[in-house]
């Protein structure tokens, strides 16, 4: 139970924590949970309460990479999974992560494949989730997890990675995960940076959790003050010449009307 932790950053008054918390409760294997707030109120430390949690509040500057970073910070476990307030863990998340981590020779990261939540539903497959599947081929064969080149070449591309799918090996990790720059290139910017570290990002295929698609979300708000398409453009400069890099942007562009409601 001391080896992973799961840090729920929670954000004002969302109806979706408590479901969210149930699915970490309800985990195959037992793991630590906590929950992080630059928000505190009422609603959050009553959840806490109810449910026996440490509730930590981040005093210092707020925002999303702050956010993730304090709530990172405030785990003192080998593994970390910082989880979304709005998502959803299926009871074998855990089991399976573990499962690869312990496999592995050196472990960066795990992650998993997963489902969109909408208006209550899970959708398993639309075009974006079918385009990231196609990017992440070849992760499914185990050498190429180690691979710095094949990740790279595949992340040149956009990213496949669902943040709160993934497992933080600590020990393997700087200290700083998430750089305060992007608000909704933040994760893409990490994966980029960690991608060039040796050892393995874990994959797997099965649908291990759910990511909650919804008008307050921020990927939807960053999209909609066109944040993202700024962000996403720099990435990609990051990969490529600025001419390659626009010319792959207008196609991966396209990609964010499937977070559109």
């Amino acid at each position: 139970m001391n080896e992973h932790t799961f840090a729920v950053c929670a954000y004002k008054e969302s109806p979706y924590l408590e479901e969210c918390i149930e699915s970490l409760k309800g985990q195959s294997v037992r793991s630590n949970i906590l929950i992080a707030t630059s928000t505190p109120n009422e609603y959050i430390k009553n959840i806490a309460e109810k449910n026996n949690i440490p509730y930590f509040i981040n005093e210092g500057e707020g925002g999303i990479t702050q956010d993730w970073n304090f709530a990172y910070s405030c785990a003192e476990s080998k593994y970390i999974t910082i989880a979304h307030q709005d998502d959803i863990y299926e009871k074998d998340y855990l089991k399976t992560a573990l499962d690869a981590i312990h496999k592995a020779k050196h472990p960066l990261i795990f992650f998993s494949d997963y489902f969109e939540v909408r208006d209550g539903k899970r959708v398993t497959s639309n075009k974006l989730l079918q385009i990231k599947r196609i990017m992440l081929l070849p992760m499914r064969i185990k050498a190429f997890q180690s691979v710095r080149w094949v990740r790279r070449r595949i992340l040149s591309m956009g990213s496949p990675i669902c943040c709160p799918s993934v497992t933080f090996v600590t020990e393997n990790l700087p200290k700083v995960v998430f750089e305060n720059h992007y608000r909704a290139c933040e994760d893409w910017e990490a994966w980029e940076k960690l991608s060039k570290k040796k050892g393995e990002f874990l994959y797997s295929t099965k649908l291990l959790m759910g990511h909650r698609i919804h008008e307050e979300s921020e990927t939807t708000a960053a999209i909609g003050d066109n944040k993202r398409s700024r962000e996403e453009y720099e990435m990609f400069c990051k990969f490529w010449p600025k001419f390659i890099a626009k010319f792959i942007f207008k196609f991966y562009s396209k990609g964010q009307n499937s977070n559109q409601l």
